[in-house]
């Protein structure tokens, strides 16, 4: 099977279209998420090809292939994150620029700061004494480095 558009995200449906079709996964790691060609293999053992016509990256619960009794959803692999939890404005700037000048990429969910885990990371939050958990967790989209250079 070959894949070359994604069909909706899981989060656009309706919950009724969703029980009523039997769900196959595709596990990625979060790095694989911008690889729009590569072959995966389901859950349940089925090889599927995927090249995208569309520059896009894919995203946790896009809808690879779906049909009135079936559906191939994309789930993401947990990854090793420190999660950040600054306890002020201060704080975050703080990390932020930190990490900026690192280019270290990060992501945002509610109130935390989430880069994957580096243990010189680990050590500046530390010794800044800003709070943080490791986890592992589920992101939805790849962590992606910003292009960038100082001149």
């Amino acid at each position: 099977m070959l894949i070359e558009r994604i069909e909706t995200n899981i989060e656009n449906m309706e919950k009724e279209e969703i029980i009523r079709r039997h769900i196959e996964k595709v596990y990625l790691d979060s790095d694989h998420l911008v690889k729009r060609i590569q072959r995966v293999t389901t859950d349940h053992g089925r090889e599927i090809g995927i090249r995208l016509k569309d520059p896009r990256d894919l995203v946790a619960g896009d809808v690879l292939y779906m049909d009135e009794k079936n559906m191939i959803v994309i789930d993401v692999i947990a990854d090793d994150l420190i999660v950040i939890n600054p306890r002020s404005i201060k704080e975050m700037g703080t990390i932020a620029h930190q990490l900026g000048n690192r280019h270290l990429p990060a992501q945002f969910e509610d109130d935390v700061m989430m880069v994957q885990y580096d243990y010189l990371v680990e050590e500046l939050l530390k010794e800044l004494e800003i709070p943080y958990k490791r986890e592992n967790r589920k992101v939805k989209q790849a962590f992606r480095h910003i292009g960038h250079s100082h001149e």
